[in-house]
């Protein structure tokens, strides 16, 4: 696992992607940008992609959310909470993580949008700066 440091500065790098990765096998539609997969991979947190994977049949339920989330997890004290929203403030999932060693206090945000690769829909996740 990378230091915070490490991460925050590698995180900065990413304003677009190149390619989708695959991580879930929760949910085949869900892919990464490059800098998921970065942030994923560096803070050994490939759950966090789990978590908003396990959301997804609910996701594709709702007028909203199956075309955009607005995800932020926040970190304090070796403990988290996830949090889905359709637009701020407006709270879809909320999930408490009792202990994590994820690497970056404070919030994190991940965004999902649905797109297309290869002519199947997909449900990108995404940091914001790549959108």
């Amino acid at each position: 696992m990378l230091s915070a440091a490490e991460i925050k500065s590698g995180l900065a790098q990413f304003y677009g992607t190149e390619a989708y990765h695959k991580f879930s096998p929760l949910h085949g539609r869900l892919v990464a940008t490059d800098g998921v997969a970065f942030l994923v991979k560096s803070a050994e947190a490939v759950w966090l992609l789990d978590i908003i994977a396990s959301y997804q049949p609910q996701c594709l339920k709702d007028g909203m959310l199956k075309h955009i989330q607005f995800w932020t997890l926040t970190v304090k004290d070796k403990k988290a909470k996830i949090v889905c929203e359709r637009d701020e403030g407006k709270v879809a999932f909320t999930q408490v993580i009792g202990h994590t060693d994820f690497p970056l206090e404070g919030e994190t945000k991940v965004w999902v949008e649905a797109d297309e690769c290869g002519g199947q829909p997909v449900m990108v996740a995404m940091l914001p700066e790549e959108r």
